[in-house]
């Protein structure tokens, strides 16, 4: 039997088969979800010009420096200022202009005075106003050119996820389209003459296939594309057959098929064109994966809904994400400290489903079960996966431990 490998040097041959796959040119709307090529730089200033940050009035420090109740500023109001005028009046000593959020501020002015430090406020806002509240310094309220960014500045880098707030970004900093990474091709596959689909009663020897429904949503949330989700028995054939179906796929992701046994399929067919390993990992020891001769790269996968979950954490999503050239290809962890104790299998790493109190800062295993690998209900209550190193046997009340959270 061949000697177990590190989760480590798995995930390392796994990323350098990965190469990042072409770039295209897409407007905003087009561009969600997809990760940046080349960075996004500021079309102009942002703030594009002084305005202000409150409904007031634009106003001469000077004119309203010290005003209180017991000795108010009293102004004359000779403009009117709403949002996106290109009015700029001139403001002389004892002149004030009404100003509404966002409008630009007047070139004389130096600072704005919120409605509600006056006697009248917005009801008495015109002709005269008089000011209760002096501003605290010369600049109060106003939002200044640039202050955002600048002209040429980097709003966004490469290898940055094009979310709701990245892409509001770009639009602020006036940019239109951007340079992406198309998604990477998924093919999904599941093994096994046991299976069949979700709704139908199973029969004697016979589950449903929960995995095909995983790994298509894991896929998707990693921004990928589900070309192909297919279903073959235990005929090598089957999977032959499949590859050819899958020829739009930058990678194909088998499930079961992948250990020791009799009828393994995914093993009888493609172990001259992959590789095969043991893994020192809890759940998801059997592992498969290789680049096939046309760039297709390939997982093999272990058939077990919890193995499958894990195998996809820790092998495939990263190398989805790192076919998209995104920077962080990792999910994040928290370290937090065991709330209930429980064995781990020797040499192993285990990944272990477990529910997390953010608060009180503690993990425990989602289920009594543990990390069996068949608990696909389990999957349900996981909140996070914790990680228990390998040299570690057991795991006691209060140890810390990483944990990866799960969205």
């Amino acid at each position: 039997m061949s000697e177990l490998l590190s989760v480590d040097e798995q995930r390392a041959r796994v990323l350098a088969a990965v190469t990042r796959l072409p770039a295209e040119t897409l407007s905003l709307a087009e561009a969600v979800g997809r990760t940046l090529v080349e960075p996004v730089r500021a079309a102009h200033d942002l703030p594009g010009f002084d305005n202000s940050s409150m409904d007031g009035f634009a106003v001469r420090f000077a004119d309203v420096e010290g005003a209180d109740a017991d000795h108010p500023a009293t102004l004359r109001v000779i403009a009117d200022l709403p949002a996106g005028t290109a009015d700029d009046p001139a403001l002389g000593s004892g002149e004030a202009a009404r100003i509404m959020t966002g409008a630009a501020v007047p070139a004389d002015a130096d600072a704005i005075v919120p409605f509600e430090d006056t006697a009248g406020g917005l009801a008495d806002s015109l002709g005269s106003v008089q000011v209760l509240r002096s501003p605290a310094a010369s600049g109060a309220f106003i939002r200044r050119r640039g202050g955002d960014t600048r002209s040429g500045d980097i709003v966004l880098s490469p290898g940055e996820r094009l979310g709701p707030f990245a892409l509001a970004a770009a639009a602020a900093a006036g940019v239109d389209t951007v340079r992406v990474t198309r998604p990477p091709r998924v093919a999904v596959v599941s093994t096994g003459s046991e299976l069949v689909a979700p709704g139908v009663d199973p029969g004697r020897g016979q589950t449903p296939d929960s995995n095909a429904t995983l790994l298509t949503t894991l896929v998707a949330d990693v921004d990928a594309e589900v070309v192909l989700v297919d279903r073959v028995g235990d005929d090598p054939a089957g999977i032959h057959a499949v590859l050819a179906r899958a020829d739009r796929a930058d990678v194909v992701v088998f499930t079961g098929g992948v250990s020791a046994g009799a009828y393994e399929p995914v093993r009888l067919a493609l172990s001259d064109r992959i590789s095969f390993d043991r893994v020192a990992m809890q759940p998801g020891k059997p592992q498969a994966f290789g680049a096939l001769a046309d760039g297709r790269l390939v997982f093999g996968l272990p058939g077990n809904p919890v193995s499958v979950a894990v195998s996809f954490e820790v092998f495939v999503r990263p190398a989805l994400l790192a076919l998209q050239g995104r920077s962080a290809i990792d999910r994040r962890l928290a370290r937090l400290t065991a709330s209930e104790s429980w064995t781990t299998p020797p040499g192993r790493r285990q990944y272990l489903p477990a529910a997390v109190d953010l608060v009180a800062g503690t993990v425990r295993p989602a289920t009594a079960g543990g990390s069996g690998s068949h608990l696909a209900a389990s999957l349900a209550r996981a909140e996070a996966f914790a990680i228990v190193p390998a040299e570690v046997s057991t795991v006691s009340v209060g140890d810390p431990l990483d944990v990866m959270l799960i969205p």
